[in-house]
């Protein structure tokens, strides 16, 4: 019966966030978010997801500290190297043939995927007609990309990650090194447009050559993996590309239909022309 409780606590909370500030979780993988959820109320102090929900309707401050235990905030630059070396050679000899290209890494998190993709766009020489969008929900992940100042510990794996995706240079010419931190160039922030953007209740906001969006789908229920895909069709240009995670398929979408592979292995996918 308790464990009965919690669910209906779990619902009323997620509901309280809904419709109080419109982040909606209520169709997120029940089994993530209940987790997720319990160490937010172990590491805030609260006895209960219902005294969670008291703080969250009457402190607008609780938001930014819920949403970081909802939402996921761990990557890395280059993450995966192998779909970035995809990117680098299937995707930007087509991007080449526009005059302008825009591109929407969408979840973008603490912004460590965002300026992978900055950086490879300048090495190949894409970057200055190249406008990047990069989306979250949460304001404060947003922020932290906005800095770009990353924990010195870890650029050794990032620099790593460089090089296997093929990186045309060195990774340290990017940043500056300080009191433990890597500072990225400001530059790299100079054609990146933040925002922040839920792809559970926003609308399309630009036509994309090019949507980056991994390691967030999984998180969601087929419902929303669903409304997701068919944001990301609408957004892209007759043959745009869109990425996703290693765990994450077009296969089962509804939209399936409106893709065609690009680089299976690396779940990378091509709009068709209509």
């Amino acid at each position: 019966m308790p464990e009965k409780i919690e669910d209906i606590e779990i619902q009323l909370l997620l509901e309280a966030l809904y419709q109080r500030y419109h982040y909606d979780f209520r169709n997120y993988a029940q089994a993530s978010v209940k987790r997720r959820l319990k160490q937010a109320r172990e590491q805030m102090g609260f006895s209960s997801f219902s005294a969670i929900q008291e703080s969250l309707l009457h402190d607008p401050a609780m938001l930014g500290r819920l949403l970081g235990y909802l939402t996921v905030q761990v990557s890395e630059m280059f993450r995966d190297p192998s779909y970035f070396r995809a990117i680098r050679e299937k995707v930007v000899p087509h991007l080449r043939t526009y005059p302008s290209v825009k591109v929407w890494i969408a979840g973008c998190s603490s912004g460590e995927e965002l300026y992978s993709f900055v950086i490879l766009f300048r090495e190949e020489g894409l970057e200055q007609r190249t406008l990047f969008y990069a989306t979250d929900i949460n304001q404060d992940a947003l922020a932290k990309a906005e800095t770009g100042i990353y924990d010195l510990d870890r650029i050794q794996l990032f620099t790593e990650n460089h090089r296997k995706s093929g990186g045309k240079s060195s990774l340290s010419d990017y940043y500056s090194a300080a009191y433990g931190k890597a500072s990225f160039d400001k530059s790299l922030r100079k054609r990146v447009v933040f925002s922040d953007h839920s792809l559970v209740t926003d609308a399309v906001f630009a036509e994309m050559h090019l949507v980056s969006c991994r390691n967030v789908l999984i998180y969601f229920d087929p419902v929303l993996q669903d409304r997701a895909l068919g944001l990301f069709k609408d957004s892209l240009a007759r043959r745009g590309f869109l990425g996703l995670g290693a765990k994450e398929s077009l296969r089962f979408s509804d939209h399936a239909g409106s893709f065609t592979d690009c680089v299976r292995e690396e779940k990378i996918y091509q709009k068709l022309a209509e």
